[in-house]
């Protein structure tokens, strides 16, 4: 019997071995990444001020650069140093915390970099951080159209300034309004919305719902298009209460596109461009990787998702980016350009730098933080 018993126990110990073995990255050295990649950007783009010249030239306040500063200040989250709340700030205040388009655009593009002033207020609040996106803001609200989001990448752009103003002000509108524009693009736009239920993930916009095909015959579905809509999910759950009176939609949502995603994870740990048709421009994409290992990440820390199912399943795709797309000196590989399908800013390579470098890089800190987290 004793015999018995310590040869369970010993079983039980190589299973325990493995899987600490295959368990959370050490906490330093992911900070460390997280560190190495940001002071990368922060190095070459020192001057926050200096416009975007890729065809045309763009203020710095676009959403590429929004994505960035996200990143960032969930990087700040969990590190404050003062020279990322400076460079945050001195961004924002440069452009008097305002969008590049004015206060009365409706594109959730430019709306983007609100959702850094309303937490950079309130970490020091001042009415002036937040008076532009709160105008307009409150001009959607006030408004009956419902069809600004028509594609999917508008879903993070814009859809968490609403739940954090909603937070911030506990008033519902935001929230209300919310969920109007996000049920009229999932279940409304391009007659039966851009969410397809029985995949779990949605079609970039109208130019890609059914009939289109991808080579293979699957439905296109791009792979940040969904990490965008996936990481909006996260950003929205973050902010809203318990009772909101659609959490439980949002929920759905995340749960269904998790399951989703999971199903189409390449076996080095990245996800394809294309997540249904490996053969469209196959190979590995940090982006939509990145903001994959955000979601499930912040899943897994919240309950929301199997810890045994999801944690070997983002941390793969963790490792796999830091091994694999991590340059050794902060630069980030195997990034897509923008665009918004898979054919768009190929080819994808390690050595190559995508036309915007600043949103790859704002998604993987958003993954990095989440990962750290877990600890």
């Amino acid at each position: 019997m004793k015999k018995k018993l310590i040869g369970v126990f010993l079983l039980m110990s190589l299973v325990c071995g493995s899987i600490s073995a295959q368990g959370l990255p050490d906490r330093k050295e992911t900070l460390e990444t997280l560190i190495k990649v940001n002071n990368y950007f922060m190095k070459k783009y020192a001057d926050y001020r200096t416009p975007s010249y890729n065809g045309i030239i763009r203020p710095s306040n676009i959403w590429t650069r929004g994505v960035y500063y996200e990143g960032l200040m969930a990087l700040h989250s969990v590190f404050p140093r003062e020279e990322y709340y400076d460079y945050a700030y001195q961004w924002a205040d440069y452009h008097k915390w305002g969008m590049r388009n004015g206060n009365t655009t409706r594109n959730a593009d430019d709306q983007c970099c609100g959702q850094v002033y309303i937490e950079l207020y309130n970490i020091c609040p001042d009415p002036e951080m937040i008076k532009n996106i709160k105008v307009n803001i409150d001009m959607v609200v006030n408004t009956p159209q419902v069809n600004d989001w028509w594609w999917v990448d508008a879903i993070q752009m814009a859809m968490p300034i609403y739940a954090k103003l909603g937070k911030l002000t506990g008033e519902r509108k935001y929230t209300d309004k919310m969920w109007e524009l996000y049920s009229y693009t999932r279940n409304e736009y391009a007659k039966n919305g851009l969410f397809n239920p029985k995949d779990g993930l949605w079609w970039r916009d109208h130019d890609f719902v059914p009939p289109y095909k991808e080579p293979n015959g699957e439905d296109c579905y791009w792979s940040r298009g969904n990490g965008w809509a996936y990481a909006a999910l996260v950003r929205v759950l973050e902010e809203i209460p318990a009772d909101e009176v659609h959490r439980t939609d949002y929920v759905n949502d995340f749960l269904a596109m998790s399951k989703a995603i999971k199903k189409c994870q390449r076996k080095d740990g990245f996800w394809n461009v294309s997540l249904h048709d490996e053969t469209n421009f196959g190979g590995k994409e940090t982006s939509g990787t990145a903001l994959f290992v955000y979601g499930m990440a912040w899943g897994v820390r919240n309950g929301l998702l199997d810890k045994k199912e999801y944690l070997p399943v983002l941390l793969k795709a963790w490792n796999a980016m830091v091994q694999d797309a991590v340059h050794p000196d902060g630069c980030l590989g195997y990034v897509q350009g923008t665009g918004k399908e898979p054919k768009d800013g190929q080819p994808v390579t390690y050595d190559k730098i995508p036309d915007f470098e600043d949103y790859g890089i704002g998604c993987f800190l958003l993954a990095g933080t989440e990962v750290y987290k877990l600890n």
